[in-house]
């Protein structure tokens, strides 16, 4: 087996580790309150922010792929993936604080909401392996197998991006404040 099969083979198997463990924590997190702490109400705008941010800038990587501006290409897709784990911790900051917050709209506005609310939710959690492994293909210098990737990552990292800010626009009337 050559070195970059090798190095794959590590990397996959990380990326095996991280995509099981990351929903289980934040699953588990999202859980515990702590206790005689200040609610971190002020989190979700900022946390919505983010994701608008990271879909802006995700849409930029690919104009910036497509035009060959690489290292642009590639300084864009850190920052989304830092932008992503900086959305992950305040998102459990935030309800490891504060109560949940119900919807409180009504009819089919009630229905749209859940199904943006699960779909989002089930490809955030699609999404890591996905963002990983991708990532780790063009790390390895594997361009033909990162782009082949990128084209289903992509547009589900989008769809979670976006979806993060519409559910949160869809919520933030039903917020205590």
């Amino acid at each position: 087996m050559d070195t970059i099969a090798l190095k794959e083979k590590k990397f996959n198997k990380m990326i095996n580790l991280v995509s099981v463990v990351i929903p289980l924590v934040v699953a588990i997190l999202f859980g515990v309150k702590l206790p005689n702490v200040e609610p971190l109400g002020f989190l979700p705008p900022i946390y919505a922010s983010v994701n608008g941010l990271t879909a802006i800038l995700l849409v930029i990587a690919v104009f910036a792929v497509k035009n060959r501006k690489l290292e642009l290409h590639k300084k864009l897709m850190n920052t989304c993936i830092l932008l992503s784990l900086g959305f992950l911790v305040m998102y459990v900051a935030y309800h490891m604080t504060s109560d949940s917050t119900s919807f409180g709209g009504e009819g089919i506005v009630k229905y749209i909401y859940y199904f943006i609310l699960i779909t989002h939710i089930i490809l955030s959690i699609v999404i890591i392996p996905l963002v990983l492994r991708t990532y780790s293909k063009a790390y390895l210098k594997n361009y033909e197998a990162h782009r082949k990737l990128a084209k289903i990552t992509f547009p589900l990292w989008l769809y979670v991006a976006v979806t993060g800010v519409v559910v949160y626009l869809m919520i933030s009337p039903y917020y205590v404040h």
